[in-house]
């Protein structure tokens, strides 16, 4: 037992080494309470990331429901394609196809945000810029050699990194920087809802639970004081 112990200590530097070091990461503040923002989320990832990424584990009529959208509305704004509203949110890219366009299928993003956090995709999101030796022209500062495209390009406009590694400011896209921010948080915000869709419910149901079991201990410690008194 002692040697185990021993052999699980040596190994703890191993594994923070193979983890690599951590990224600095721009705060998202996300809302999952703003509807509004979860609603332009939806639309940006619907008109910008669809046709690639998919959510397969999510269902239309659920992000409608939890959105206040009704199922006519979704149909008409948020379903180009003719789905129903009970089906997943797919598309029909080929894996295969994908993975020689790409390099590799781009991934399903349902719980993209669990998995990477959503800090880090707001900031991945931010930080691409011109690099002439990657197939598609950019590179990105979190994600080294990414084989993605800059989808947002055209919002962004186009960003440079210096010798230092510092990237300059975006030109030529059709959003200022704080609009284009304010937009991949909203798209950053739905992608971390779709991750944990009742989210907030399991929070607000966490909170009646600690109440209980307060009260809960209240009453089991005076009971307990009533059953050892005579003992006492």
């Amino acid at each position: 037992m002692k040697k185990l112990f021993i052999t699980l200590l040596a190994m703890v530097p191993a594994l923070a080494f193979a983890a690599g070091p951590s990224l600095p990461l721009d705060s998202a503040n996300n809302d999952l309470a703003d509807k509004e923002s979860l609603k332009r989320g939806f639309k940006a990832y619907i008109n910008y990331c669809l046709g690639c990424h998919e959510l397969q584990y999510q269902r239309y009529n659920r992000t409608f429901a939890d959105l206040g959208i009704s199922d006519e509305e979704g149909k008409a704004e948020w379903m180009y394609t003719g789905e129903k509203v009970g089906d997943h949110i797919t598309n029909s890219m080929p894996a295969k196809e994908a993975a020689q366009w790409f390099g590799s299928a781009p991934p399903d993003l349902t719980l993209e945000a669990r998995f990477r956090s959503p800090d880090y995709i707001y900031t991945y999101l931010r930080s691409f810029y011109t690099d002439e030796n990657r197939p598609f022209g950019v590179n990105n500062t979190i994600f080294p050699d990414v084989g993605m495209p800059h989808v947002l390009q055209n919002l962004q406009g186009v960003r440079t990194k210096d010798e230092n590694g510092v990237l300059s400011p975006a030109v030529g896209g059709t959003m200022t920087e704080q609009e284009y921010d304010a937009f991949v948080r909203d798209l950053t915000n739905f992608l971390e809802y779709v991750g944990e869709p009742n989210k907030l419910e399991r929070k607000e149901l966490g909170k009646w639970v600690i109440g209980f079991l307060f009260i809960f201990f209240i009453l089991s410690y005076f009971l307990k004081k009533e059953y050892w008194r005579d003992i006492h």
